[in-house]
């Protein structure tokens, strides 16, 4: 017998367990506690999970920057309730923590010392300072509305001094976001060519298809939050991508450039927005600048100002719906623009006594879902300025307009300082991008909305870090200076 328990004693044990196991779970499944059973059985790959985010932490971050990409639109695709966008909020934390955790993952803290960092954590501060706003209803609303105004910013840009500072990371940052873009315009083409599924449908049919369904037209909204993300997320993708495929890149990089923009030009198209014409037109415009060249300048000009007068002075291609609603952009007696003008009169008039403005969380969508029926929540904002403007007043909008030129005055100015070609270029497209996606932000809100602000707070990154990689290979004695004409 003795020798017996020794040679089975541990199968035993172990049997022994699982029975009790699965006596516990068919008793709970009796009681009807499917959701307890899930959360259980969910445990051990959740604990795994995070085990290897303390083992190497970027993976939390990467994790939600894919997750970026589909938090908004998630709801959609899966009927429930979970809060998919705080799942982002979870893997930031987790990546801090894991980081601080880490030592040995310090070695990027040198790059605190960026000015860009300190324009954030001082921006950072001032949203604090909003949560104790005399005007402000509810800390609530505060909070969520804080995560896109100034705390993802400075996370992130946190976040990729440490872990993902090198020229590898933005070629790894580019490649995800690209691949992404190109997922995401493929799907608007389904629902283009093919049709909508049932939960599209039913988030249509329940208040969406009001601004996405115009004149018998779909708006195609692919996977983001709506048509008016996806039509900016879009065209900020054209233009990084033209900027790349006009660049010193071999052919194979050439082609799938080429290859983007041919695709998320069409995405954009298709979206029906119009405000994005703006990001292709402010960050084209940059770019002509930022090479110096004047031949190219002037032909670019030339060119721009013919599109321009096309858009703005004819009817040609109004048969075509994508490009009359390009042409709407342009006309300044647009019914939705004078919808627009008169709403900033009566917020004007409002803020006038309230310098730092109605509270964060007071506008908007949040603004309707925590203090509903207030002047704030019942008055649409658009812009994005404008949301700043009425959530932290004048003085709010002020420092966060100064911050954002401050940021492309250094991106700008680095443009020039840098000498490795393709390196220039991959940031010369960055901040030709932001530049792009900030001028578009007067009309919409894109810059705070997910993914093209995750997209930004990476681009913001590595317009500072590009600088002191390139002083680095010269003190090594790698300086690859190429003239460029």
């Amino acid at each position: 017998m003795n020798s017996l328990k020794a040679k089975y004693g541990k199968d035993l044990r172990a049997l022994t367990g699982f029975i009790i196991i699965a006596l516990i779970i068919g008793y709970m499944i009796g009681k009807g506690q499917m959701a307890t059973i899930t959360y259980l059985l969910g445990l051990p790959i959740l604990v795994g999970f995070l085990a290897i985010i303390f083992y190497n932490p970027i993976i939390a971050l990467l994790y939600s920057f894919h997750l970026s990409f589909l938090s908004n639109g998630m709801m959609r695709f899966i009927d429930t309730q979970i809060p998919w966008g705080l799942g982002i909020d979870f893997l930031l934390l987790i990546c801090i923590l894991a980081t601080l955790f880490k030592k040995s993952e310090q070695k990027g803290t040198r790059n605190f010392a960026s000015p860009l960092f300190w324009i954030l954590f001082f921006w950072f501060c001032f949203t604090l300072v909003e949560l104790i706003n005399p005007e402000a209803r509810s800390k609530e609303a505060w909070f969520y509305a804080v995560r896109g105004l100034s705390f993802y910013p400075m996370q992130i840009v946190a976040l990729v001094y440490v872990l993902w500072d090198t020229e590898e990371g933005l070629d790894q940052f580019i490649k995800i976001w690209m691949i992404w873009s190109l997922v995401s315009a493929f799907y608007g083409f389904k629902m283009h060519y093919i049709g909508v599924t049932a939960g599209e449908r039913a988030w249509l049919d329940n208040g969406g298809s009001i601004t996405h369904e115009i004149q018998g037209q779909l708006r195609i909204f692919s996977f983001y939050s709506d048509a008016g993300q996806f039509g900016a997320a879009m065209a900020h993708t054209t233009l990084f991508a033209l900027l790349m495929a006009i660049g010193p890149f071999d052919k194979s990089q050439k082609t799938f450039y080429w290859f983007i923009v041919a695709a998320c030009f069409w995405g954009y198209a298709l979206s029906g927005s119009r405000g994005p014409l703006f990001v292709l037109a402010a960050g084209g415009a940059l770019y002509l600048f930022l090479i110096g060249n004047l031949r190219i300048l002037i032909i670019g000009g030339i060119i721009g100002g013919l599109l321009f007068g096309t858009l703005k002075y004819t009817h040609i291609g109004d048969g075509n719906y994508q490009i009359h609603r390009m042409r709407t952009a342009l006309d300044p007696n647009d019914a939705s623009l004078q919808v627009r003008l008169d709403n900033q009169k009566k917020l004007r008039a409002y803020l006038a006594s309230r310098p730092l403005g109605g509270g964060i969380g007071s506008g908007g969508s949040w603004g309707q879902r925590f203090t509903p029926g207030s002047f704030l929540a019942e008055t649409a904002l658009d812009s994005w300025y404008v949301k700043v403007w009425v959530e932290t007043g004048v003085i709010g909008l002020w420092l966060h307009i100064i911050s954002l030129v401050v940021i492309l005055g250094y991106g700008i100015i680095n443009c020039f300082r840098l000498t490795d070609p393709k390196l220039r270029q991959k940031i010369i497209a960055l901040t030709c991008g932001y530049f792009g996606i900030a001028a578009a932000s007067y009309g919409n809100q894109v810059l705070g909305q997910l993914p093209t602000g995750y997209i930004i707070y990476l681009s913001w990154s590595y317009m500072f870090l590009s600088i002191e990689w390139e002083k680095e290979k010269k003190l090594q004695g790698k300086s690859t200076y190429v003239k460029i004409s």
